[in-house]
Parts: C-alpha cells; sequence; structure tokens
C-alpha cells in the first residue's frame, strides 16, 4: 500500500565526542517515511538534520554515534532491518548504503571525484551493487544522464566533473544516487548554491524520478518554499529536536509552534509591500551550553515558567504533533 511505513526512526539520539566534551546533535528523533512519498526536514543550519540523514546511512564521523534509539528500514520483502545495529563497514549495511538507501550530498564540488570520468563514477555504483559487465553499467550511466536531462549524454560520459557546471554536477549526483533505482533517496540540500533557475530543474528532475520509479524521498532543506512545493508531510527540527511533525496542508495552514510560525513569516512573497523581512529574534544556542528546558525559550514571545521544563509532544490533530507548552497561545496569535 502507498502509505506503508518503509523507514521508522525512533527516539534518536546521535551524539559526538569534541575534546573529550560529549555533545548531543540529535536527540530524541522519531518520524516515519511512508513509500512513495516526500518527507521534507526542515530548520536553521546546525539543527541536526545532516546528522540524522547521516545517522540512517551509517556515515558519522569516527567521533560519533548513536546512544540511543532505532532506525528500522523494511525490505521491499517485508524484511525488518535495524540499521543502528549494524557495523558501519559491514557488508549488510554496504549491500543497503548505495542500493535501497541512497543519499544526494550537500556539494557536489566536494562529493566527486576529480580524477575519474562521471561515467566511471556512476558505473562504479551500479558494479558495486549488481554484476553487470562495465559496457552494460556505462550505457545505464547514459540512459541515467539523458533521464536527467544532460545534453549529449554518451560523449559527456568520458568528462570529468570540472567540466561541467554547478547544476551538470547535482544532476550527476542525482545519476549516481538513483543508479541502482533505490526504495529511499535522502536528498540534503540538494539545491545549495544554484540559482533559481537551476533549482526549480533540479526539483522538477526529483519529482519526475520519484514519480516514475514510486521512490521515497527525505529532503533536508531550510527552504521552506522548497518544502511546500515537494513534500507531502513534514518535519520541522530545532537544536536537535523535532519541534512539529504532520502532513504538509497541517503544518503550512495550521503551525502550532512559535519556530515554525517564525519560518513561515520569513518566507518572501511576491508583492510583499514590507520593506525588511521577518526575522526570529537571538540565535541558536550552543550545544555547548544548552538551555534547560525548551531550547527555544529565549528567542519565544510566548514563553512562561513551564518553559523551563522540556516539553512533550501534543498531538495538536490526528497526525499533527507539536512540542511547546504554550502552543495554544501561539496558535491562537499566529
Amino acid at each position: 500500500m502507498k502509505d506503508d511505513i518503509i523507514l521508522q526512526v525512533e527516539n534518536l539520539h546521535t551524539g559526538f565526542l569534541v575534546d573529550n566534551v560529549p555533545l548531543e546533535a540529535v536527540s530524541g528523533v522519531s518520524f516515519s517515511l511512508k513509500a512513495g512519498r516526500v518527507l521534507g526536514v526542515v530548520g536553521e543550519s546546525g539543527c541536526g538534520k545532516s546528522v540524522t540523514a547521516h545517522s540512517i546511512m551509517q556515515l558519522l564521523p569516527k567521533y560519533g554515534r548513536i546512544t540511543e534509539g532505532s532506525i528500522t528500514y523494511t525490505r521491499a520483502t517485508g524484511e525488518k532491518i535495524e540499521i543502528q545495529k549494524l557495523r558501519r563497514t559491514g557488508n549488510q549495511m554496504r549491500q543497503i548504503r548505495g542500493k535501497e538507501i541512497s543519499m544526494i550530498f550537500q556539494d557536489p564540488m566536494s562529493s566527486l571525484n576529480p580524477v575519474y570520468p562521471i561515467g566511471d563514477q556512476i558505473a562504479e555504483n551500479i558494479r558495486e551493487h549488481e554484476k553487470v559487465t562495465k559496457r552494460e553499467a556505462l550505457d545505464r550511466a547514459r540512459k541515467l544522464l539523458e533521464d536527467l536531462e544532460i545534453p549529449s549524454a554518451a560523449e559527456r560520459l568520458g568528462d570529468y566533473p570540472h567540466q561541467f557546471s554547478g547544476g551538470m554536477k547535482q544532476r550527476v549526483m542525482i545519476a549516481i544516487a538513483m543508479a541502482c533505482n533505490p526504495r529511499i533517496l535522502i536528498a540534503d540540500e540538494p539545491t545549495t548554491a544554484l540559482d533559481v533557475t537551476i533549482q526549480a530543474q533540479i526539483i522538477a528532475l526529483m519529482k519526475k524520478l520519484q514519480r516514475e520509479h514510486g521512490t521515497s524521498i527525505m529532503m533536508i532543506t531550510h527552504n521552506m518554499g522548497l518544502v511546500a512545493e515537494m513534500a507531502d508531510d513534514i518535519a520541522v527540527m530545532y537544536m536537535g529536536r523535532i519541534v512539529e511533525y504532520g502532513s504538509i496542508r497541517q503544518v503550512m495552514k495550521s503551525p502550532a509552534h512559535p519556530y515554525t510560525q517564525g519560518l513561515l513569516k520569513a518566507v518572501p512573497v511576491l508583492g510583499m509591500k514590507k520593506d525588511r523581512l521577518y526575522s526570529i529574534k537571538g540565535s541558536t544556542p550552543s550545544l555547548v551550553d544548552r538551555p534547560a528546558g525548551c531550547e527555544f525559550a529565549s528567542r519565544c514571545e510566548y514563553a512562561t515558567d513551564a518553559c523551563r521544563q522540556v516539553p512533550r509532544a501534543v498531538e495538536v490533530e490526528p497526525g499533527h504533533q507539536v512540542r511547546c507548552w504554550n502552543y495554544k497561545e501561539a496558535t491562537d496569535n499566529g
């Protein structure tokens, strides 16, 4: 069924050891990714979006580790795999990574190998997971580039990354990620540093691939407009926690958390007559000196004494959750 959950993250905690000081970057994150749907994960830089993705892919650095929680991936056969229990470099994780769950990284400039032709880089991922000849893999690579609307795809297989523009490099990254037709695609800021026209082209291509292959997508971004256009469901993160979660219609139409409301107010609207865009006051606290209670309280106009305690998740309506003590007041005045 379309609404079958194929990735379930429950109470995920991920931390890093920095100068012998343990820092928790992801604190009790829980969400579901459903088959054939797009989940948007939004928030400011440093809120834990990418760390959550790297936890799922088992790509954390040596000084980072999952300290609590579970990440359950359900294969097409129905087999359930708890990813957090797999070794990062073990055979089972290597079989999943790149074949069943793929990732588009933020910066194609540093993600592509500068000394190998892009055709070889796409073919490498195919041959890593499937028993095909190099010629067959390159032929599939050409077809992927054609699907991604790269002109003269056959000729460009032999070109190197420096011969491609930023937008074309991002298409190559998508081709590598989609080479084995994964069931889940994690796109980490896929349109960062691209101009608006190229951003629109990349999003249109991802929609096309998702529609044709039924791929489930976890879209990580700080761009609320992008999420509104592409996502079915949305998780809003702040300082390692999901502060609001629900369908795109629920959250965009009736945002309940003051932080979500602030993010939406900061989105420029065509024809607006204000001289300055709205901005959320203050700045995000440091993980080294994480405040007790609600981390957003120092920036929130609705903060009360209750906010000295960490708020629990409350269901505003079926499927729509918010982590805030004063969400009713914020919603009434939002």
